[in-house]
Order: structure tokens, then C-alpha cells, then sequence
């Protein structure tokens, strides 16, 4: 009879996911990282006014000295136009001109100032259904880091479109140091953010981004943003009304720092120096924690 050979069973490997493992993400490689500048990504639900507030926000920086960049990240490339009057054309569309020879490329094909010189860059996006958002932001900052145009940089905003649904659209949590959600006192603007400082969350196990607060937009009230940020730990930053002025500066295509010196509009103007002061000066990392969505549905709104 032939002895049984025993076979002790190898001794478990444990290792780190990486990046979108153990999910339908793609991993994606989003190039060089960026290095000395403070890095902010604003994120909120589509149409709330992040491209305006990132605008402001930009040009409040610059009001304190700062040296700022700001890089917008959606197709219809409309992030900066407040701030250089005109639609830029996108780091995409550049690339395709030069059969996407970056090397062919020079800093004024797709760097713009603005308004007291903020710097502007429209990274833009694959045409809709094709491609990936990521894919993108990464080609966008590896092209400012080959030019240099980030080692006299200050500060970079990305400004992200809509809600988070998928890696590409979150690519630039990879390269930020805080990310900002901008939001309204409503249902679905609260539901959107929610769903968003999920995303945040699930890129902090592996980058260094961390939440950086709520900036409260286009309402009168926040009573709804602050029950929803004690329950889940986060904090309102800043609070801007639901002014017509605003309103009026993207059809001036102007920023709200060129909108004349009436009361609320000064009154906006400082909230958006204060914002910058505190972002620039640091604000800790917020542990912030997403609910599921059925109980945020249950949590938000009243009898």
C-alpha cells in the first residue's frame, strides 16, 4: 500500500488592493503627480455651480498673491470662460491637431490667462460615449509637467463635471489634496453629494486626497446641508445665496470679482477671500462617511 503524501496548506498572502481592484473600475494611470502646489478638486451634482465657484474661487486666490491654475475637466469646455471671455479649445482637442504629438506642442496652444492672471487649461474630454475622462486629466497634467508649468504654481483647481460614476471621472482625486463638494439645500443635490464623498472615500484608501469640506451654493437656507453633515461627519466651508448677480456674470462672462461694488455682491466677493484665506492656511482632512442610498432617501426631507 502506497503511504498518503501530506500536503500542508501555503500560508495566505495578504496584500493591498490597488486602485479599482475587486470592482468594475479600470485602474488607471494618470501620469506624473503634481508636486509644491496646493491642490483642490471641486465636485458636485450637474448644473450646481462648480465651474462658478471654481472661477471665484480662483481669482480670490490670486486676490491673496497666489499663483493660480485652474484646469477644467468636462467636454463642453465651459470651466473657464468667466475668467479669459471666450471657450478655450481643450488639451484634446490641441492633441488631435498634432496627431497627437505632444512633443509638437507649446505652452501657449493650450494655456490661457484670465482675469488677474489666473492660468487656465480646458483638459476637455473624449467625445461622448467614447473614451475615458481619466485617460485625459492624466495627459493634461503630464503636458504642464514636460512645459514646467507647474513649478511656479501655487495653486491648481480642478474643476470635475457632474456626479462621480465611474474611475475616469474621479482621476483627479488621485493628484488632489482636498476635494471640496459644492452643493444646494435640496434633495438632489444632497443625494448627488452623498454619492460623491463615497468616491472620495474609496480613492483616500490609496491617495492622498482627503474631504475638505461642503460649500453650501444658490440657497437661501443650509438647514438640510448641516443636518446631513452632522450625521455624517463632515462641515459647510462657505456659503453663497442664490444671487441674481451670479446669474448676470455668466451671461457677462465675467467673474463676480468684475460685477461692480453693490452690497451683496461685496458680500459674496469676501466670502470668496475668506474661503481661499482658510483652503490656503489648511483645513484638516474630514472623515466624512457616505450612508447607503435607501437611507440617505429616508434620511433627507421631512413630513
Amino acid at each position: 500500500m502506497t503511504a498518503l503524501k501530506t500536503t500542508l496548506p501555503l500560508p495566505r498572502t495578504v496584500h493591498r488592493r490597488e486602485d479599482g481592484e475587486g470592482s468594475v473600475q479600470v485602474k488607471m494611470n494618470t501620469g506624473p503627480k503634481i508636486d509644491g502646489a496646493k491642490v483642490f478638486a471641486i465636485y458636485g451634482k450637474g448644473g450646481i455651480g462648480k465651474s462658478t465657484t471654481s472661477s471665484n474661487l480662483s481669482v480670490a486666490f490670486s486676490k491673496l498673491g497666489k499663483r493660480v491654475l485652474q484646469i477644467g475637466c468636462d467636454p463642453k469646455h465651459d470651466s473657464t470662460f468667466t475668467l479669459t471671455k471666450r471657450l478655450q479649445p481643450t488639451v484634446i482637442d490641441v492633441l488631435e491637431t498634432v496627431d497627437f504629438h505632444a512633443e509638437e506642442l507649446q505652452p501657449e496652444d493650450f494655456v490661457f490667462e484670465g482675469y488677474n492672471g489666473v492660468m487656465c487649461v480646458e483638459a476637455g474630454g473624449p467625445p461622448a460615449g467614447t473614451g475615458c475622462g481619466g485617460y485625459v486629466v492624466g495627459q493634461t497634467v503630464k503636458l504642464l509637467k514636460e512645459h514646467h508649468l507647474l513649478e511656479d504654481t501655487d495653486v491648481v483647481i480642478f474643476d470635475v463635471l457632474g456626479d462621480v460614476v465611474c474611475g475616469g471621472f474621479a482621476a483627479p482625486l488621485q493628484h488632489a489634496d482636498r476635494a471640496l463638494v459644492v452643493t444646494a439645500n435640496d434633495f438632489d443635490s444632497i443625494f448627488a453629494m452623498n454619492r460623491i464623498v463615497a468616491a472620495i472615500q474609496a480613492k483616500a484608501k490609496n491617495y492622498d486626497v482627503r474631504l475638505g469640506g461642503v460649500i453650501a451654493n444658490r440657497s437661501a437656507g443650509t438647514d438640510e446641508i448641516d443636518r446631513f453633515n452632522a450625521a455624517t461627519g463632515l462641515q459647510r466651508v462657505a456659503h453663497f445665496p442664490d444671487l441674481d448677480a451670479i446669474r448676470k456674470s455668466r451671461l457677462k462672462k465675467a467673474t463676480l470679482f468684475e460685477m461692480g461694488d453693490e452690497p451683496e455682491v461685496k458680500s459674496v466677493q469676501e466670502e470668496y477671500l475668506r474661503l481661499a484665506a482658510t483652503l490656503y492656511a489648511g483645513v484638516e482632512p474630514m472623515d466624512g462617511k457616505s450612508m447607503k442610498d435607501r437611507d440617505i432617501f429616508d434620511f433627507l426631507g421631512f413630513e
